[in-house]
């Protein structure tokens, strides 16, 4: 999937911090390759993203901190002035910019930092607004490296990891229909000390027409996988790691191919809850709908081209008039049901031998007692 980029990196702004960079005489800043620092980023005191807080928001290396050298505002400036006067003016202003930046961050958050700390930096591509920092940095006598290539080296080394990792992992993927309680079960598996992997949480989205969690907006294509990466790396391949059978999208997220062609392909089991409890957990998970009506009835409109205009209105009159019970039942009828057994039946093919796990109720301690005997199968 391709996402849309930062306002300054779409206008195509030159890296014109106005500092000296690795490739130029006298600079002694000591360079590592993204491999090499992605496999030992423990040794980093501290991870520094140099970039302007639109470019870190949209995507950033796990665990690092935000110390721009030039603000978003600021680079619009710079280019602008590259564009229309020269870039010898450009680099004159930039530099007087970024030495102020640098002299911020110096007084403030790398203030109290000992003599023994140390730290990788990087921005864009690896050029001269992380240079800038590392210049001065290094000179103060701090460990620093530039990260050899930016952010882009970072991104092409998750781009491959998401397609080496998928197929050395040894999945269980749990089915079920809508409500069933997959996701609680996914996390009572991981308290009874099973590995598994939460890709809505990953999301920030519940994976249907409806899974929006309120005031939590889902993260960039591009930052959902940094978070994918991150996660599929800290799992072990000898032990079973445990999935949902989510679909190629959740929400606006896409699941990597890879991942997503592992998934089909694993052990699968089916946990069955009935219609009754089905409801009771999904008001429980979807209760803020309940205060705002209006806000899923807006929602619900989605589903016209789906399913028509009258059948549409009539989850809406059943969601205006408080109707709770009645409109669960009827959107897993016509809709959820129906879609699910159709996505599982196509893209989950193992998924007609799954073992079974039925609970008698959505009680919590049914879904612990499950995740341990689906713990004690694994040794």
């Amino acid at each position: 999937m391709t996402c849309a980029l930062p306002a300054a990196e779409r206008a195509g702004i030159p890296d014109v911090a106005g500092a000296p960079d690795a490739s130029r005489p006298g600079a002694r800043a000591k360079t590592i390759g993204a491999a090499e620092a992605l496999a030992g980023l423990a040794r980093f005191h501290t991870i520094i993203d140099v970039r302007s807080e639109s470019e870190f928001a949209f995507d950033h290396l796990p665990g690092a901190v935000n110390c721009p050298v030039l603000s978003d505002e600021e680079r619009v400036r710079i280019g602008t002035l590259y564009k229309q006067a020269s870039p010898f003016h450009a680099r004159r202003a930039g530099a007087a910019l970024v030495a102020a930046n640098v002299a911020r961050h110096l007084s403030s958050c790398l203030r109290e930092r000992p003599r023994d700390w140390s730290a990788l930096v990087y921005c864009w591509r690896g050029g001269e607004r992380s240079a800038a920092l590392v210049h001065v940095l290094d000179r103060i006598g701090w460990n620093v490296h530039q990260l050899e290539g930016g952010y882009r080296a970072f991104r092409r080394f998750v781009v491959q990891e998401l397609t080496r990792l998928p197929p050395l992992l040894r999945m269980r993927v749990l089915c079920g229909a809508t409500g069933s309680g997959k996701s609680r079960l996914l996390w009572h598996l991981e308290r009874c000390g099973a590995q598994m992997l939460a890709l809505e949480s990953l999301a920030a989205h519940r994976g249907s027409v409806l899974g929006n969690l309120p005031g939590c907006p889902q993260p960039s294509q591009k930052r959902f996988e940094t978070r994918l990466w991150w996660a599929l790396r800290q799992i072990d391949p000898a032990r079973t790691v445990f999935v949902e059978s989510e679909s190629r999208r959740i929400g606006s997220c896409q699941v990597p191919d890879a991942l997503l062609d592992a998934m089909r392909s694993s052990d699968c089991v089916k946990l069955e809850l009935s219609a009754q409890q089905r409801i009771r957990l999904l008001r429980d998970e979807y209760r803020h709908y309940e205060s705002c009506p209006q806000l899923l009835a807006e929602q619900l409109e989605t589903l016209a081209a789906l399913h028509g205009k009258d059948v549409v209105e009539r989850w809406q009159s059943l969601a205006r008039s408080g109707q709770w019970d009645e409109l669960v039942a009827r959107l897993l009828e016509e809709h959820y049901d129906p879609v699910y057994s159709r996505s599982i039946r196509t893209n989950y093919r193992r998924a007609a031998e799954a073992g079974r796990v039925s609970l008698p109720s959505a009680d919590e301690a049914q879904f612990e007692q499950a995740a341990r005997e689906l713990v004690a199968q694994e040794r």
